[in-house]
């Protein structure tokens, strides 16, 4: 494949990092909770998603103008938005965290927060052999494997959500925890769309 044909790939790389950098930065926020640091942590976190706007906002302006692309242009972007979608999503759990004056934080949480880390570093493997997907021997397996790390994550998101309605007695904080949890989950589909595009590229390039 030609290097220019590669810059949209590497480009994804690139982006997928960001959502790597962010799932770290909730993990450590998260670990060490200091609520009176969130607005301090929300601003690191906006920058991670700023570099990785401003990364698909490059990518976006060099299609617009090349009339030839290695795969077609609606996954390009698909692909673009759908790893954008995971970056804000783990902002916007920080940012939840703050606007509910969340104080102290669950051990299921941190559980969903791990696996969505894990997710997206499976999801930068899958993405580091993207560019050879015709011939990659691995590529699928790392499909399966953000599969596989998205229902487990489905399954902490109901038993989490469960035991805050069975043993959370304050109202406000079950509502408050239910947005959390729910922004957690959507996290981990927005990992699953990721490979969901690549699986099909995969098949319509087969």
């Amino acid at each position: 494949m030609a290097r220019k044909d590669n810059d949209y790939f590497n480009t994804f790389v690139k982006l997928v990092d960001y959502s790597c950098e962010a799932a770290r930065l909730l993990i450590e926020v998260m670990t060490d909770y200091h609520p009176e640091d969130l607005e301090q942590r929300m601003i690191e976190m906006h920058e991670i998603e700023h570099g990785a706007d401003l990364e698909k906002h490059l990518m976006m302006e060099r299609l617009a103008k090349e009339f030839i692309t290695p795969i077609e242009r609606e996954d390009i972007m698909a692909m673009a938005h759908q790893i954008d979608d995971v970056t804000d999503s783990i902002e916007d759990v920080l940012m939840r965290l703050y606007m509910f004056n969340i104080t102290v934080i669950r051990k299921d949480a941190l559980d969903v927060a791990l696996i969505i880390e894990q997710c997206c570093c499976e999801l930068k493997k899958a993405l580091e052999e993207f560019s050879n997907f015709r011939k990659s021997k691995t590529l699928h397996k790392h499909i399966v494997e953000v599969n596989r790390l998205e229902e487990d994550g489905d399954k902490l998101y109901t038993e989490a959500t469960r035991r805050l309605y069975v043993s959370e007695m304050n109202p406000v904080g079950v509502s408050a925890w239910t947005h959390v949890f729910h922004i957690m989950e959507k996290a981990c589909d927005s990992c699953e769309d990721v490979s969901d595009v690549i699986e099909s590229v995969m098949m319509k390039n087969s």
